[in-house]
């Protein structure tokens, strides 16, 4: 074990030092699987149209129950970053280890539906037998990697959450080099592997979680961290912290999981218009996937620091720190969104669909590319909701940005039957009206006092 010096003072400053110092390493925690994912599609496309719309209609199956694990990582670190900011060190292992058990039972209870349900679900969801099947068969394998990303997800909330995300990538990159590796033997069959075709990358994908969790361990066994904190001094089941972590997560949970179901609902009306307007729209997930990376990770950074601050005592500091995340978030995305816009064709040759693919898919880019402009401030202050506690405030304003999102692509795509461009600018009806509740709620004040 390493001899790294206890950790004595968890609290963090307002500085855009300080904001880069936490956000950076997340942004590559998360570019770097986005990379895989990309790469995943990239490899798929060449088996044909139907294999990437049917990685389409997977992928965001699979992220439904992703996205339970970061609700529940969003509310473990929320309370990790609290304590932090307290001084109450020693409670963030008992938290840790309940963030745990709680995982494991989601984990159970997700294998358990895409098995008993999910049959059901795509053929009555899916107008094509063909891709229905063959994503059933890819989701039966690929959920069994569950339990991995969940553990890894809660790894994640306790190294941001105590201002240790620098050691977020040797997990991702060995998660990363895995599952390029193992996707490029399975799918085709090199290195002497069997070449398993579609169901090759969900195997891929199964053992890279488990390399990205196992290598995430060893880091933090190596490091101390888990001595340092106290990780295994209590293990015991603990009502009290169950509790309060599934009354702070629960909101989150159903926010995330009730976002991914709308979009899931958007990809099954694209895909009743054919498998090439959900080919593009599964090509433009993989750009926002890619692209949105340094978004997310300033919205992960404003949720740590602002329920850091405030346990810290310094309320009166968080506008100010948002205002200065927002302006370093959006100044990255303003430079993402002119690289799409002055190199569409080329990004788009990369998933080798031919040339009316790539002409057919410019016009939704261009609309994509508004919307991670939109989501670089959006996010940003809604996850600021989250750092403050009031995560059924969060709730809240996605339930009506959702509806009015569902309402919207509805007509657009199915009772006016309109092009995809349009059906895509949901996106910037959503990012609207997610920003507009969020800076009036910090604005109102009424998020001071809360104690989580």
């Amino acid at each position: 074990m390493s001899t790294t010096s206890p950790v004595t003072d968890l609290h963090v400053s307002t500085s855009n030092r300080q904001i880069l110092s936490i956000a950076l390493p997340i942004s590559f925690s998360i570019f770097v699987p986005q990379v895989n994912f990309i790469t995943n599609n990239i490899f798929l496309g060449q088996l044909g149209e139907q294999s990437l719309a049917a990685a389409g209609i997977t992928g965001v199956y699979y992220l439904i129950f992703a996205v339970v694990g970061f609700g529940l990582n969003n509310g473990l670190q929320a309370l990790i970053s609290r304590r932090a900011g307290q001084d109450r060190v020693g409670e963030i292992g008992k938290l840790f280890a309940q963030g745990i058990y709680i995982s494991l039972g989601f984990a159970a209870l997700g294998i358990l539906v895409t098995y008993l349900l999910a049959p059901a679900l795509l053929k009555t969801a899916l107008s094509s037998t063909a891709i229905s099947n063959q994503s059933l068969q890819f989701l039966q394998i690929r959920i069994w990697g569950l339990p991995f990303l969940y553990i890894y997800q809660m790894r994640n909330a306790l190294l941001v959450g105590t201002n240790q995300s620098k050691l977020l990538v040797w997990g991702t990159l060995a998660e990363t080099c895995t599952n390029i590796l193992l996707d490029y033997g399975l799918i085709y069959g090199h290195f002497g592997l069997p070449a398993l075709g579609f169901n090759g990358a969900a195997l891929a994908s199964i053992i890279a979680e488990f390399m990205g969790m196992f290598i995430v361990f060893a880091v933090i066994e190596w490091k101390g961290i888990s001595r340092q904190l106290s990780l295994y001094k209590d293990l015991s089941f603990n009502k009290t912290d169950i509790r309060l972590l599934l009354d702070q997560s629960s909101p989150l949970i159903f926010q995330y999981v009730i976002s991914i179901m709308s979009w899931e609902f958007f990809y099954i009306l694209i895909e009743h218009n054919g498998s090439r307007d959900l080919a593009i729209s599964n090509t433009m997930r993989n750009i926002l996937g890619m692209f949105g990376v340094f978004t997310w990770a300033f919205a992960a950074t404003s949720t740590t620091m602002v329920s850091n601050i405030i346990g810290q005592g310094f309320s009166d500091q968080v506008p100010a720190l948002i205002r200065r995340i927002v302006k370093l978030s959006m100044g990255f995305s303003a430079i993402i969104c002119l690289l799409l816009n002055i190199f569409p064709g080329q990004i788009l040759s990369l998933f080798g669909q031919g040339d009316e693919f790539v002409r057919l898919a410019i016009p939704v880019m261009r609309v994509v590319s508004f919307a991670l402009l939109m989501m670089s401030f959006s996010t940003v202050w809604l996850n600021s909701v989250t750092g403050t506690g009031n995560s059924r405030v969060n709730l809240a304003i996605e339930l009506l940005a959702i509806s009015a999102y569902s309402i919207y692509v509805y007509f657009v795509l199915k009772v006016y039957k309109l092009p995809i461009a349009i059906g895509w600018m949901s996106e910037w009806l959503y990012w609207a009206i997610l920003f507009s509740l969020s800076f009036g709620y910090m604005q109102s004040g009424r998020w001071k006092g809360k104690e989580i």
